[in-house]
C-alpha cells in the first residue's frame, strides 16, 4: 500500500461524515421550518451559511482523495470545513446569548408584523415591510436550548471531528 493510499482512506472517510452530518443539521433545520412551520429569524438564517459554504468543501475534499491529488489538499479543504463550523458556533453562541438577553441582538431582528396579504397589489409594499420573527425569542426550547443552542453544539462537535478528521489523516 502506497503512503499516498494510506493517507486518502481516513481523508476520505472523514470528509465523507462531515458532509453527511452537515446535510443532517440543514435538513434538521429546513425540517423544522418546512414540516414544522418553525419559521427562522435572521440570525438562524445567517448561522445556515457556513454550513452552504462547508458542505460543498467537504464533497470535494472526498472526491479529491479519489483522484491523484497530494493529499494535504483534502486535509486543508477538511481543515477549512473545521474553521467554518469554530465561525458557526461562535455565530450560534451569540444567538444563544441574545435568546438569553445576556445581550441585545441585531436591530435587524425584529418582532414579527402581520401576515402576507392575500390582494396581490399589496405584495410588493409587503415583502418590504414583512419582518421574521424576533431574534431574541427561542421558537422551541427542546432539553433547554433552543434551536441556537442545538446548533452550537452540532457545530462544536463538527469542528472538533473535522480537526482530528485532519490529525489522523496526518
Amino acid at each position: 500500500m502506497t503512503a499516498a493510499a494510506s493517507v486518502s482512506r481516513p481523508t476520505f472517510t472523514y470528509a465523507a461524515i462531515l458532509a453527511v452530518a452537515m446535510a443532517a443539521v440543514v435538513g434538521t433545520a429546513l425540517g423544522f421550518e418546512h414540516l414544522g412551520g418553525y419559521i427562522p429569524c435572521a440570525l438562524c438564517l445567517l448561522q445556515r451559511q457556513p454550513y452552504y459554504y462547508a458542505i460543498p468543501i467537504a464533497l470535494l475534499a472526498a472526491v479529491l482523495t479519489l483522484t491523484r491529488t497530494p493529499a494535504w489538499i483534502p486535509r486543508a479543504l477538511i481543515l477549512a470545513v473545521g474553521l467554518l463550523m469554530v465561525v458557526d458556533a461562535g455565530m450560534a453562541a451569540y444567538h444563544a446569548g441574545v435568546e438569553w438577553h445576556f445581550w441585545p441582538g441585531p436591530a435587524t431582528c425584529s418582532t414579527s408584523a402581520a401576515g402576507v396579504t392575500q390582494d396581490a397589489s399589496n405584495l410588493l409594499s409587503d415583502l418590504n415591510t414583512i419582518k421574521g420573527p424576533s431574534c431574541t425569542d427561542a421558537a422551541l426550547r427542546v432539553l433547554g436550548l433552543s434551536f441556537a443552542g442545538w446548533n452550537f453544539i452540532a457545530s462544536l462537535a463538527l469542528a472538533v471531528f473535522a480537526f482530528i478528521g485532519v490529525r489522523k489523516s496526518a
